[in-house]
């Protein structure tokens, strides 16, 4: 197995210490794909949060919970932005350290995108769905390499699940929009050491992925989305919930009829806004978080 890296960044604040691990996941690219330049980050106006673009290097960035609240869970985080941007903060960040507040371990997974240099930034008023035929086979090799990355980022944190402070049947895998194409690309694809014990697609865009098949041993399943995503990814989201409860597997699907998409963790004064609050009340019905008690 290639070596995994693991880097402690210590950054001094006025009275305490806090420590942010960084995981560089091993990666291949076997694609016509060639990144120019390094990670860039601007802020989108439109979406109102950062975005970060051009990444050509997988990390995961670990988030734990204070120990007295640590319950075993974790869950890898997938951030949206089309297979061009990652909105690393209400659909990475934020969401870790909400996990946190409940005792899961999180992991904010920065997935390889679209070289910079093969497109703009996604048109912020337009489809980022480009359907042209030269888009489309970058798409799908960046989907490639992009599922790739969240097979290794599985396979790190369920070989290293002791070392983490984790149970290594308790490990679910969350995906935004594009991130929730990467969350059902390694349901399709995972192996004994790679398979997530839960998935949670939010607002996924499934079209991407093509044709699909309900695996065998498929994982427990809540979908989260809006009836008036602007990508229309609500029906996509109906029919992924459908083929789960007709091949017989756990699923449950939570529709908003107001939320918009790439809502996340932002604030709308809407009840999409709790959307996090839903997934946990699902995770302890399914006994997938099991509320530690100090004695």
């Amino acid at each position: 197995m290639k070596k995994v890296i693991l880097f402690l960044i210590a950054l001094q604040l006025p009275q305490m210490m806090i420590s942010q691990e960084i995981v560089l996941l091993p990666h291949e690219n076997n694609t016509e794909l060639v990144w120019q330049g390094v990670e860039k980050t601007t802020y989108s106006e439109q979406w109102q949060t950062e975005l970060i673009s051009n990444v050509s290097t997988p990390t995961l960035q670990i988030f734990r919970p204070t120990p007295s609240l640590n319950n075993g869970t974790s869950v890898v985080i997938a951030p949206g932005g089309g297979l061009r941007v990652l909105s690393i903060n209400s659909e990475g960040v934020d969401v870790a350290k909400w996990l946190n507040s409940k005792g899961i371990t999180a992991f904010v997974l920065k997935y390889r995108l679209l070289p910079e240099n093969e497109s703009t930034l996604p048109n912020e008023n337009g489809d980022n769905q480009n359907t042209s035929s030269a888009m489309t086979k970058k798409m799908a090799m960046v989907l490639d390499l992009a599922t790739s990355d969240g097979l290794n980022a599985m396979d790190y944190v369920r070989s290293n699940a002791k070392s983490l402070g984790i149970d290594s049947n308790k490990i679910g895998f969350m995906g935004f929009s594009a991130g929730g194409s990467v969350t059902l690309g390694v349901t399709f694809n995972y192996t004994k050491t790679t398979r997530p014990d839960f998935i949670v697609p939010v607002y996924p865009w499934m079209t991407v992925l093509g044709t699909y098949t309900v695996p065998l041993d498929a994982p427990p399943m809540f979908i989260i989305c809006a009836s008036d995503d602007q990508f229309d990814l609500s029906h996509e989201s109906v029919e992924l919930y459908s083929a789960w409860s007709k091949a017989g597997k756990n699923a449950a699907l939570h529709m908003y009829s107001k939320g918009g998409h790439g809502f996340g963790m932002k604030t709308q004064n809407l009840p999409s806004d709790n959307w996090i609050a839903r997934f946990y009340e699902w995770a302890l019905a399914e006994k997938i978080i099991v509320p530690h008690h100090q004695p």
